[in-house]
């Protein structure tokens, strides 16, 4: 019993994506057939080409998630120091909260006015803004637990014993929160890799980042691009998923 559900897990895991390559190949999937007739690499051929724009597509968009997770990680890590130090530290998390209350698409509609008078709607660094509003939080979120009492013993032992600031943060803080700020780093860069709605509305339709070309092409009705574009977005995550299995929880068992 044990064994099947393993089997099952593993088959819900693996189907998805097995299904997503299969029409990413397909050319030809007439009604009521299970699956498409003919199969090629034409599709896949279709990236190289200059007018898809895909592969463009995916660099932008990685470009994009890296920037952000990069940005977010380093000032969230800060943030979240002095709001774990802080005695208002329940309101102030509180705070941080507030940008999951309403969906992507409401905040975006309610942001966006602001967007267009700055000047920076419709193009990349509005939507850098617009997805830091919503991981910035998040980052904060994560790396909240880890300035507990032991991180701040740590932190006071290493003063004692003669260490400056940066010597702490250096030598101490960062080697200690090495995992914390990898999680934090991953998470973040997938909520931007993911998101829609914000990118959708701030970005007007001018920034097309891959999540946006697979909507797109599902509006389209064009399965077998929207499948070929889908794979594109799970291979990062996959590769997160990897790293995350070989050395973050490895090295965390090994502690």
């Amino acid at each position: 019993m044990k064994k099947a559900l393993q089997i099952l897990f593993i088959l819900s895991i693996f189907f998805p994506i097995a299904f997503l390559l299969v029409l990413s190949l397909g050319r030809n999937w007439p009604y009521p057939e299970l699956l498409p007739q003919s199969l090629s690499l034409e599709n896949w051929e279709f990236l190289q080409k200059s007018d898809s724009k895909l592969l463009q597509t995916f660099f932008l968009s990685l470009g994009i998630s890296i920037l952000v997770a990069t940005v977010t990680t380093a000032l969230a890590f800060i943030t979240s120091k002095h709001i774990a130090l802080s005695k208002y530290r329940n309101k102030l998390m509180l705070l941080a909260y507030i940008p999951y209350v309403l969906s992507p698409v409401i905040l975006a509609a309610t942001l966006h006015f602001f967007f267009i008078y700055a000047g920076i709607s419709g193009n990349v660094s509005g939507v850098l803004l617009a997805q830091f509003f919503i991981a910035y939080p998040f980052g904060v979120i994560i790396l909240n637990n880890f300035w507990n009492h032991k991180t701040k013993a740590i932190e006071e032992l290493s003063r004692t014993l003669g260490s400056s600031n940066w010597q702490t943060f250096k030598n101490v803080l960062l080697p200690i929160s090495k995992n914390a700020l990898l999680l934090c780093f991953f998470q973040t860069f997938l909520v931007s890799w993911f998101e829609f709605g914000l990118t959708n509305l701030i970005g007007v339709g001018s920034v097309q980042t891959l999540t946006v070309r697979v909507f797109s092409f599902v509006n389209e009705a064009n399965i077998f691009y929207a499948a070929l574009a889908s794979c594109l977005l799970i291979l990062p995550p996959m590769i997160l998923i990897w790293i995350n299995k070989r050395y973050i929880f490895a090295t965390e068992t090994v502690i």
